[in-house]
């Protein structure tokens, strides 16, 4: 059994990221599919390049193929075994995009173990190319679940030719979606060839910046600037949250960086909301008039307050 150098059948380099890995697979891919390239061979070079990119694709996997490779299966042009106590992940579900529908190589078996039983490898043909595009939601829409217009591109073969079309769907965002959330659509992805299914749209959840929240895991903090005499004698102020405006009380004698909890106002969670946490804020008047400064020479002296007094002489 020989040792397939996955990297070199994709013409990356090993330290290559994952966009590159995946610009490298699609033009492959597109070059050898058997329906845009009739030479003998093709097909045989399109489940190896396949066979790659299912292996690079995942970090996992990835991984363990790194790990062999510092074992000296790169160097070696046959002959190849896994070390002695080897056991890979397994577990393969082929779920990834484009790619065959039938046996990967005894290379690829001896590492991760096989397939075991899956009934669509029984299937003839190509599953279709799964389709990933990036989600941006605002803070507002994960308060409930909602419904939002999707547009993305996805391959399709038309007189042999392969090209990129666009397709339109109305997906529903479940409340509480967090950033970087993954959300998979079955068979909402590039058409299966044969009888194989369709590839998945998976939807990468971002949460857009807010302008005025800041988000901590499940909780909001909103900064609250306060003038100075506000937080001296105390004051109900409003503050806004994700479903609308709140009123606020301020204690008298308020320190800066002070942390208000306002319960239940954060992101949705699975079990509730999270909460919103108000940071108070003292802010100078850009300017005063004479009689406001003559206000505050007044207060110094009469205050005797030193802020630096914990320093010491």
């Amino acid at each position: 059994m020989d040792f397939k150098d996955y990297y070199k059948i994709l013409g990356v380099p090993p330290d290559a990221d994952s966009k590159a890995i995946k610009t490298a697979y699609r033009k492959l891919a597109r070059k050898y599919h058997p329906d845009v390239n009739p030479d003998e061979g093709a097909e045989d070079k399109f489940k190896e390049v396949a066979e790659a990119y299912e292996v690079l694709k995942d970090a996992g996997r990835r991984a363990e193929y790194d790990e062999l490779r510092q074992y000296g299966g790169a160097s070696r042009s046959g002959g190849f075994e896994p070390p002695p106590g080897w056991q890979g992940s397994g577990g393969f579900s082929g779920a990834g995009g484009g790619h065959f529908e039938g046996d990967f190589s005894d290379f690829f078996n001896s590492i991760f173990g096989g397939a075991g039983p899956d009934p669509r490898r029984q299937r003839s043909g190509f599953r279709g190319q799964d389709a990933e595009i990036e989600m941006p939601i605002f803070l507002e829409e994960t308060v409930e679940e909602t419904s939002k217009l999707v547009e993305y591109l996805i391959p399709v073969i038309e007189n042999g030719q392969m090209k990129e079309v666009k397709k339109s769907l109305r997906v529903k965002i479940p409340a509480g979606v967090q950033d970087g959330e993954r959300i998979r659509l079955k068979g909402q992805g590039g058409a299966g060839h044969g009888e194989a299914a369709n590839g998945d749209l998976y939807l990468h959840i971002r949460l857009v910046p807010h302008p005025l929240f800041d988000v901590e895991g499940h909780n909001l903090v909103v900064t609250v600037p306060l003038a100075p005499w506000e937080a001296a004698l105390g004051a109900k102020i409003t503050v806004p949250t994700l479903t609308g405006k709140i009123h606020l009380t301020v204690a008298a004698n308020s320190q800066a960086g002070q942390r208000l909890r306002i319960k239940g106002k954060g992101l949705a969670t699975k079990t509730g909301r999270g909460d919103l946490f108000a940071l108070l804020k003292i802010v100078m008047p850009p300017s005063v008039n004479s009689e406001a400064r003559a206000l505050w020479e007044s207060l110094s002296e009469k205050a005797g307050f030193d802020p630096r007094a914990q320093w010491g002489n």
